[in-house]
This record gives C-alpha cells, structure tokens and sequence, in this order.
C-alpha cells in the first residue's frame, strides 16, 4: 500500500498513478471516481474498422503484355504478329 498527496485534492492518501495526456498523477478513488463520471462520453469516439473492398480492376483487351522486370522480352516479327 503507497500513500501519496492526491494531485487533486491534495489530501494523503492512498492514491492511484494514472496517466492522462502523456502526464502521471497520483489521483485518489474518490477524486478518479468524479474525474470518470465527469469525462465519461467525451473524446473522441472510436470508427469501426470495417472492411472495404474495392472492386477489381477491369481488363483491356488492348492492353499489351509488358515483360516482367528481369523476365526476357517477347521479339515480333512481321509474319509473327498477333492479329
């Protein structure tokens, strides 16, 4: 069991460590008690982290292949040309 000074009002307690906005504070029950009750339901409130899927992109059929990089190019001559 630690007593400590309460940060709030400063009467020796038996307080709790809590860290609000990067800061430790040594806050009793009591006073943690009314600090929660007074910030209870403001902040900000948390997205839900739902899935979004996009659709795939559609192919063209002009669309040339492109060697992969590293890969060998295909070389064309004109009697091997696709129509």
């Amino acid at each position: 069991m630690i007593v400590y000074k309460c940060d709030f009002c400063e009467e020796i307690k038996v307080c709790i460590q809590k860290e609000i906005d990067r800061r430790e504070y040594d806050i009793c029950p009591a006073c943690w008690n009314t600090l929660f009750a007074k910030l209870k339901g403001k902040g900000r409130a948390k997205e839900s982290s739902d899935i979004i899927l996009l659709p795939l992109p559609k192919e063209t059929e002009d669309q040339e292949e492109k060697p992969m990089p590293g890969g060998l190019p295909t070389i064309w001559g004109e009697s091997d040309r696709p129509n």
